[in-house]
């Protein structure tokens, strides 16, 4: 029996809220070791906690029998991602965003960047913390809409610290960065744009009953923006 009622919902919700906190402000001071430990931890720590909440793998979307819808739908959202990340690099308006120093790096570290740093460390423990523990708890609460719209801020607000980070990198965007207002700017704008990001993931993962369809999503999102902008750095890898 689903023991996962309002009150368990609540104790999750805020339960998970403070976990996520704790590791942005922990990892922040280098104090959880390696990121494969350190998301290892996190993991671990959202999963006893939607567990002791009594969360059934349908509040977190981990239903093999959804599995099938969760990878149409995670096409799907691969596709569009790659349509428009392929148009965009051809429109001499927005190729500049997709030019970051973080993709100059080689063929093998780009493989690498892919497999581990952005799905294993990246996309499958956000969509686990943010459209599986937080979303089931919170639709539990809320209902789909309301459980959408606050999960995607607080997502938003997740991408704070990363913006601080590497809002350098992209060279669109390094003589804004260099004051401070120029700063706040891009963090509002990362909020604005992560936070829409994960409505559209809150969807999928809604609409598709299953964590493989925004897991999939954000893993393009992700992944094929470098992809792009590992071959805008390196042109002549496009033909050989």
């Amino acid at each position: 029996m689903n023991t996962f009622g309002p009150v368990n919902a609540v104790r999750c919700f805020a339960l998970a809220v403070c976990a996520l906190a704790l590791f942005t402000v922990a990892r922040a001071f280098g104090l959880l070791g390696p990121p494969a430990f350190a998301v290892s931890l996190l993991i671990a720590a959202l999963a006893v906690i939607a567990w002791n909440g009594g969360s059934s793998p349908d509040d977190l979307g981990l239903r093999l029998k959804d599995a099938p819808r969760g990878l149409l739908y995670g096409a799907a959202a691969f596709g569009i991602v790659l349509l428009v990340l392929v148009v965009a690099a051809e429109i001499p308006a927005t190729n500049g965003f997709l030019h970051d120093s973080r993709a100059e790096i080689s063929r093998g570290q780009l493989v690498h960047e892919l497999w581990l740093s952005i799905l294993l460390l990246t996309a499958i423990p956000e969509e686990f913390a943010f459209r599986g523990v937080l979303l089931g708890a919170a639709v539990k609460l809320w209902g789909p809409w309301r459980a959408s719209l606050i999960t995607s801020a607080l997502f938003g607000l997740w991408h704070i610290a990363p913006t601080l980070h590497t809002m350098s990198d992209n060279h669109v965007f390094r003589g804004t960065a260099a004051s401070a207002g120029g700063q706040v700017l891009l963090v509002l704008g990362s909020i604005a744009v992560t936070a829409s990001a994960g409505l559209v993931f809150c969807w999928l993962r809604l609409r598709s009953r299953s964590l493989i369809a925004p897991v999939m999503a954000h893993a393009a999102t992700n992944g094929l923006a470098l992809v792009v902008a590992w071959f805008a750095v390196h042109p002549s890898h496009l033909f050989g």
